[in-house]
């Protein structure tokens, strides 16, 4: 479900300036925890990324939202926008401090995977949205 989300955001998305969407997956081998996650995460941004961590503390968007704020994005020069989703413990403190916007999917806590299937979802619709496509309903 993620790749087909993805896809389509990257369809979608092209027009707009949107795009492409890569996903990046770390790993801490080591077992360091949080802090050397943070670490791992941190070295896989892009420079100059605009940084959104996934925080069952963070705002909760509406979908138009979202969408709005990936145009305010682009449009003020940002190129790449870089959404992490911690592991089982959560972002690193120190990480989570750096972000330019926490949101968050609700108070409950979702599996990683879910999460991954509800951002990239949530993406593909912010695209429809600003492309004034049909798929978005409110």
């Amino acid at each position: 479900m993620v790749d087909d989300y993805l896809q389509r955001c990257d369809r979608s998305g092209r027009a707009l300036g949107l795009g492409p969407v890569t996903e990046h997956e770390v790993e801490d081998k080591r077992g360091g925890g949080m802090a050397a996650e943070g670490e791992l995460l941190a070295r896989a941004l892009p420079a100059g990324a605009v940084l959104v961590v996934l925080d069952e503390r963070g705002k909760t968007l509406s979908s138009p939202e979202l969408a709005t704020q990936l145009a305010t994005w682009r449009d003020g020069g940002r190129q790449d926008a870089a959404f992490v989703i911690g592991g089982a413990d959560g972002i690193d403190p120190a990480l989570r401090a750096r972000a330019d916007l926490a949101i968050s999917f609700g108070r409950m806590v979702w599996p990683h995977m879910l999460v991954r299937v509800m951002l990239a979802e949530q993406l593909y619709r912010a695209t429809t949205i600003l492309a004034g496509a049909p798929y978005h309903r409110a």
